[in-house]
């Protein structure tokens, strides 16, 4: 099973966007060609998992990062939109399948169980947040992850426009990171409505970087389009 070194987190680049690929908008076909293809530019991989009730679709299982793991040393970063009622078994299957980062939903009702539950099996916990719900529910749990993500589109939807207020979000939770940081590098990414004219705008915003989906996986040239990612 390939891993990434152990200090990846501290490796993740401040001097341009962080680059997380969606697996999502990777050719289930072709994973592995496409996979092989971004590998060059790739910081961090990010797998959707969707219960059908949380989030309306359904979306990859743990035999699947299982298989990305085996090809791919890049962290992995899973995004549980599951209930609240088969988080905790699904932290342990995901933590079993090679997972580097769990995030979960702030709107759990379990959430600081989740939290604790992701440490103990030694990952890196984080923290998502639907476009609904307020940046200030983020504050009480600042002090145990170091992995923000915000949603600036509806959960679990793909190809929708960037939620109007979703610059205000991340301005407004890089300053509760300043606040909490208290000396740790805290990371924030945007995830949903990337595109060309929307990511100088989220990196203005506040993003450290940004999930690319069809974007990245999409894009011929795609050298060039990194380039372009890496001067933002």
């Amino acid at each position: 099973m390939s891993r990434p070194e152990p200090d990846w987190f501290d490796r993740l680049p401040t001097d341009r966007p962080i680059a997380e690929f969606s697996t999502w908008s990777a050719d289930a076909l072709r994973l592995g060609e496409d996979l092989e293809r971004v590998k060059p530019y790739v910081d961090l991989l990010h797998v959707d998992v969707a219960d059908g009730h949380f989030a309306p679709s359904f979306l990859f299982f743990p035999d699947q990062v299982v298989r990305v793991r085996s090809v791919s040393a890049a962290p992995i970063h899973v995004h549980l939109m599951v209930s609240p009622e088969i988080l905790m078994s699904q932290i342990d299957q995901f933590a079993d399948a090679g997972a580097d980062v769990i995030t979960v939903h702030a709107e759990s009702h379990n959430t600081a169980e989740a939290i604790e539950r992701i440490r103990a099996r030694g990952l890196m916990p984080g923290l998502v947040l639907q476009v609904e719900t307020p940046v200030a529910t983020l504050e009480p749990f600042l002090d145990r992850v170091q992995f923000i993500t915000l949603l600036g589109t509806a959960i679990g939807v793909k190809g929708k426009g960037l939620h109007e207020e979703a610059l205000n979000r991340l301005q407004e939770a890089r300053a509760l990171i300043a606040r909490h940081a208290a000396g740790r590098r805290m990371v924030l990414i945007a995830d949903g409505g990337i595109r060309h004219e929307t990511v100088p705008k989220l990196r203005e915003a506040g993003a450290d970087g940004v999930v690319l989906g069809s974007l990245a996986f999409g894009d011929a040239d795609l050298p060039a389009r990194m380039k372009w990612l890496a001067a933002l």
